[in-house]
């Protein structure tokens, strides 16, 4: 019994896409396990075995390396963890590309993790492999479509208009610190005629 069985009790047969359906071929998923430094991608086949695994360093060619690492699964869909969040670029670059990209929250991965391993060990192979998983027993993840140009701008403007945006709670920090001191007077050591 996998970590599937045990979790998705619906009963539900994995995702496939209607490629599948038209040409007849097995669809496989690719899970990715998105960090700062590395990506860690498991490729499961429709009956949750596992195929393959790969780590890609994150430098200026890593698309191009996983893009020609997959060429050999044609019938492929990706599930990236955190495609909102910090695998939000190699999401938004797959889609771009016209893959078939799906967001699977942390907080599945990490219930399918917890119920596989019986506690909350954490590597990066068994996190893509569960991201894959999740993906491939859940109907209901939100697809990633690609951004236009619009709200690209948008949030590059958003960061920009406030140069001062990191500064802010430190500001208001130190905006406060004398209001606390007006406050009680004697606990800063003024004078009690000074306080009046």
């Amino acid at each position: 019994m996998n970590v599937c069985d045990c979790y998705f009790k619906s009963g539900c047969p994995p995702h496939t896409s209607s490629l599948r359906a038209q040409t007849g071929m097995r669809v496989i998923t690719i899970g990715i396990d998105p960090h700062k430094s590395s990506h860690t991608a498991v490729v499961v086949d429709t009956t949750d075995h596992k195929i393959s695994l790969r780590r890609f360093v994150v430098n200026a060619g890593t698309f191009r390396q996983l893009m020609r690492w997959c060429e050999q699964w044609p019938e492929r869909r990706f599930a990236v963890e955190g495609a909102r969040g910090l695998g939000r670029t190699l999401a938004q670059q797959l889609a771009a590309a016209g893959e078939d990209v799906v967001d699977v929250p942390s907080t599945l991965s990490a219930r399918a993790r917890l119920l596989a391993t019986g506690g909350d060990r954490k590597t990066d192979p068994a996190d893509a492999l569960h991201v894959a998983q999740v993906a491939l027993f859940r109907q209901d993840l939100r697809p990633v479509e690609p951004e236009d140009q619009t709200t690209i701008l948008r949030l590059l403007t958003e960061r920009h208009d406030d140069p001062d945006q990191s500064a802010a709670p430190v500001r208001a920090a130190r905006d406060r610190r004398p209001h606390r001191l007006r406050g009680d007077p004697a606990a800063g050591g003024v004078p009690a005629h000074a306080a009046r």
